[in-house]
């Protein structure tokens, strides 16, 4: 790349040199090599292959862990719903568009009667998927989130699907193959492991000095 450019005098200078000399320089700076470097530039970008696509006839990959349009999951077991009404994501969500109403149920146990998201607020941040601790709200890959209304809902019969997919949900949200690598234990699951191994110890020691007792008791 051309490192040395041209530089014109202040104008109080120009005003008074000739103007064969204020055309020479025109040409000269005009007709430079930049010039041309900047048209092999357009024209290479001319003629190379095309980078668009023929949206929506054309759809280019998604990652898994894309952040589009929310989800709510099944048991792959009993195709119960995952959600249990804790509210986590109702009270992380930034924006504050997620709505959940809960009742006691008959059995004494909570049950949703509304879960809605405002997708005209939400800022598809992930955090509600992150909180969730049952894995029921997830992002999938649906990205067009587009409406004629001015605030765009997803109530539960649209978000919560019809039945439990066979295989676990592998988007944002799901839990990471080396998950339980991951988790870290409590303070009280450290003393029962060392109690453990001090009692295998222990009971090791007892083991291994019994048959040099019973040689001297003969």
């Amino acid at each position: 790349m051309k490192t040395d450019y041209y530089v014109l005098a202040p104008r109080k200078r120009r005003e008074k040199q000739a103007f064969l000399t204020r055309v020479g320089i025109t040409l000269k700076t005009t007709l430079s090599l930049d010039l041309f470097a900047g048209l092999k530039k357009s024209l290479g970008a001319f003629f190379a292959p095309k980078a668009t696509i023929h949206y929506p006839l054309e759809i280019i990959p998604l990652s898994p862990r894309y952040r589009a349009v929310h989800k709510l999951q099944r048991l792959l077991e009993s195709d119960i719903q995952r959600c249990i009404g804790c509210g986590l994501c109702e009270k992380i969500c930034t924006s504050n568009c997620i709505r959940i109403i809960t009742d006691q149920d008959t059995d004494g146990r909570k049950k949703i009667l509304d879960y809605s998201i405002n997708f005209g607020r939400c800022i598809y941040c992930g955090l509600c998927a992150e909180v969730c601790p049952e894995l029921a709200i997830v992002h999938t890959d649906r990205f067009e989130s587009a409406s004629t209304q001015r605030a765009l809902f997803g109530y539960k019969d649209i978000l919560l699907e019809s039945t439990s997919s066979l295989l676990e949900f592998d988007g944002y949200g799901s839990v990471s193959p080396n998950a339980d690598k991951l988790v870290k234990q409590t303070p009280l699951s450290y003393v029962l492991t060392k109690e453990a191994n001090s009692t295998d110890s222990e009971s090791n020691t007892k083991i291994s000095e019994s048959p040099t007792q019973e040689g001297a008791n003969v």
